[in-house]
């Protein structure tokens, strides 16, 4: 069963504008999306800057010397 000549370019014209929008990736277009959630990484910050701070404050406590 062959195939109309209009149903044969419908196709072709389909196939030719998929092929100019490959690779593109139009679901996220608000810039970058981070992998963890906001509440995520403000407890990360939170408990490293923390630990950070503690740990200048017993040095400076203790004269540094440990």
């Amino acid at each position: 069963m062959t195939t109309s000549k209009r149903v044969a370019e419908r196709k072709v014209a389909k196939f030719e504008k998929n092929i100019t929008k490959r690779g593109l990736n139009h679901g996220n277009s608000k810039g970058f999306n981070l992998p963890v959630g906001k509440i995520l990484l403000g407890i990360f910050l939170f408990v490293g800057i923390g630990s950070v701070l503690l740990l200048i404050i017993r040095k400076a406590t203790k004269g540094g010397s440990s």
